[in-house]
């Protein structure tokens, strides 16, 4: 069997009360018992002190009655709830506070050596067989003259001590059973706040093994159980997010890749059974040769993209002037420009605007962004470019007056391989991933972009640049 946490507790909680028993039973028994019995016997020795060094001297000295001192005796002992006699060293019983005074008859206890207290001034026994039951036996000498002419003893019933003791005890124990029932009140509350919320994540953390990433899990704690729960019901959904993701992604690889090997294979095998006749081959090689052209720039953005996120970017900046780097990268689309009846409006900050960057990969970012522009742009209209310098930082915006981007669509740009139902229709080549690489390269230089676009009315890109060190001191 499995041992857990709340099983262990459970054997500690019941080695802990067996524990507690034993210890009361044994332990604190004998030592209550021997604390009652010390403190009893010091109480009957004062006690026998004042019968000795008064009454009993007084006796011995002629001047006080045996009577009297048999009363004195009585008296002490009904007092003391004990019995009280009087010996002499040979064992000779004077008086004894349970017996009438017997001068013509008196006892004698055999073999009587008060040397068997030696060590102590007390003794626990039946002294000489005189009782039937252990006594609490105290002795004190009466001297006269140097000399010891006999001892007063008293002795005491130990079960009226052992009755308290009990009695003791029986307060230990109810303190102790009070003690267990407010740890069980712990253990409650261990179970319901700690076991119970662990066993909850120990199920979930196995369905998330399992794959099931959908797993609701909830723990209603605002300690750090209620935080490990929460951060990994976090780390759940942003697995489910990643696996959606990769879906998605596989879903539209497949599809990107799908169509153009669709149209290849398709004019390939019309070329070879002779449906395409040989004078119409420059036409559809030209077609399949564009095609494969669309697989090879989607392979390597594939493997830009995959480089960017497993190795980082490796980036060599330089001081260079952004205005001029539009300007080239306008040039590039010319012909498309043209094609589409399309003008660029540049409006640069300065002759010369200076950042520290790196200079192919910013050409890059420019050159996804104008392409992007010109794609969803309408006829005859105008894409307009602008630098600005604000802070120690160059802004540079790119905006089109074309379809625009749905407001739902807009967090989802810069996903990879996403393309809106609008988009859809227009971006026959796209592969959907020109603006995660965009994204990519901009975050490598510590630098932001955004997007604001409104449905029917263009899109506008701002990303941010930092302005060189010898401009900025400038």
């Amino acid at each position: 069997m499995k041992k857990t946490i709340y099983l262990k507790l459970l054997i500690a909680y019941l080695i802990f009360a067996v524990f507690g028993f034993v210890i009361i039973a044994t332990f604190v028994q004998l030592m209550t018992l021997n604390r009652f019995t010390q403190d009893k016997a010091e109480d009957l020795y004062r006690a026998a002190q004042t019968l000795a060094g008064h009454e009993a001297l007084a006796l011995y000295r002629n001047e006080l009655s045996l009577n009297s001192m048999k009363d004195a005796i009585d008296s002490a002992a009904a007092i003391l709830d004990a019995r009280v006699q009087i010996i002499n060293p040979s064992g000779l019983i004077i008086l004894d506070s349970d017996s009438p005074v017997n001068v013509e008859n008196p006892v004698s206890i055999d073999g009587f050596d008060i040397t068997s207290l030696s060590g102590s001034f007390y003794a626990v026994s039946n002294f000489y067989k005189q009782f039937d039951t252990p006594m609490l036996s105290v002795a004190s000498t009466i001297t006269t003259g140097f000399s010891v002419r006999g001892y007063v003893l008293i002795h005491y019933d130990m079960n009226n001590i052992i009755q308290l003791v009990n009695h003791q005890l029986d307060i230990d124990y109810i303190l102790l059973f009070i003690l267990f029932l407010l740890s069980l009140i712990i253990l409650i509350f261990f179970t319901e706040l700690v076991y119970m919320p662990l066993r909850r994540i120990i199920r979930a953390s196995e369905e998330y093994a399992a794959g099931n990433l959908r797993y609701e899990l909830t723990v209603d704690s605002d300690d750090e159980i209620g935080y490990l729960s929460a951060s990994l019901a976090y780390m759940a959904s942003e697995l489910a997010k990643g696996e959606d993701i990769q879906k998605h992604i596989v879903a539209n690889v497949s599809h990107d890749f799908r169509s153009p090997l669709t149209s290849i294979n398709g004019y390939l095998k019309a070329m070879e059974d002779g449906t395409i006749p040989p004078e119409l081959y420059p036409k559809y090689i030209n077609i399949v040769l564009n095609e494969t052209d669309r697989l090879i720039k989607l392979t390597n953005k594939l493997l830009t993209l995959n480089n960017l996120n497993t190795q980082g970017m490796i980036l060599e900046k330089t001081d260079f002037d952004i205005n001029e780097i539009i300007r080239r990268t306008v040039s590039t689309f010319e012909g498309s420009c043209r094609e589409k009846k399309i003008s660029m409006d540049l409006t640069l900050t300065g002759d010369e605007l200076m950042v520290c960057a790196d200079l192919t990969r910013i050409q890059q970012v420019l050159y996804n962004l104008i392409d992007n522009a010109i794609k969803f742009s309408n006829s005859d209209s105008v894409i307009e470019i602008e630098t600005t310098e604000k802070h120690s930082k160059v802004f540079v915006s790119v905006k089109d007056h074309g379809i625009g981007i749905p407001k739902e669509s807009v967090p989802l740009v810069f996903d990879r391989f996403y393309k809106s139902d609008i988009s859809r229709g227009k971006d026959k080549k796209g592969t959907g991933l020109g603006l995660s690489i965009t994204k990519e390269i901009i975050r490598a230089h510590g630098e932001n972009i955004n997007v604001i676009s409104t449905e029917g009315a263009g899109t506008e890109f701002i990303f941010s640049l930092p302005v060189s060190d010898d401009d900025s001191d400038e």
